[in-house]
């Protein structure tokens, strides 16, 4: 299984969007708190759809919380635009965490540090004047590439 880790996400229509992107490919969503938004926001439910029900979702007061959850994945990658490395040069395991910051800050420095340099992982774009993907499109590029190294035929 993948886990799909949003850090203090604030836009429902984008955590709806991934939610749903979650249930289809069977990964597992963490919300880590605060939101910006109430889970109930009609905005998550209606990016969300009808597939929320058939979502493997958890929610984390914190960080803390969610570093010691008994459903957190045991190794995690932090997507960001300060990384070095491309997120198609590591190699995926099933298992793994795919951690994104929030829309506005991205993961806090303290953070950055926790996982280390070698487990910060960024999608390319080829226009460097602009700063970054939508939130939900680069958590689909990341859960798709993920899925295609760790899939089995079948």
């Amino acid at each position: 299984m993948l886990h799909i880790v949003l850090f203090e996400p604030q836009i429902p229509q984008n955590t709806g969007n991934i939610g749903r992107m979650c249930a289809v490919t069977r990964s597992r969503l963490h919300l880590i708190f605060p939101l910006g938004f109430k889970i109930t926001d009609r905005h998550l439910k209606r990016a969300g759809m009808d597939y929320w029900h058939s979502l493997d979702v958890h929610h984390h007061a914190d960080w803390a919380a969610f570093k010691a959850s008994a459903a957190a994945p045991a190794r995690l990658w932090l997507f960001t635009t300060h990384a070095k490395q491309n997120f198609w040069d590591v190699r995926y395991a099933d298992g793994d965490g795919l951690v994104f910051g929030n829309e506005e800050a991205g993961c806090p420095e303290w953070l950055h540090h926790e996982l280390g340099a070698a487990r910060r992982v960024k999608i390319p774009h080829a226009n460097t004047a602009l700063r970054s993907l939508n939130l939900s499109t680069a958590a689909g590029i990341a859960c798709y590439e993920a899925l295609r190294q760790t899939c089995k035929p079948g």
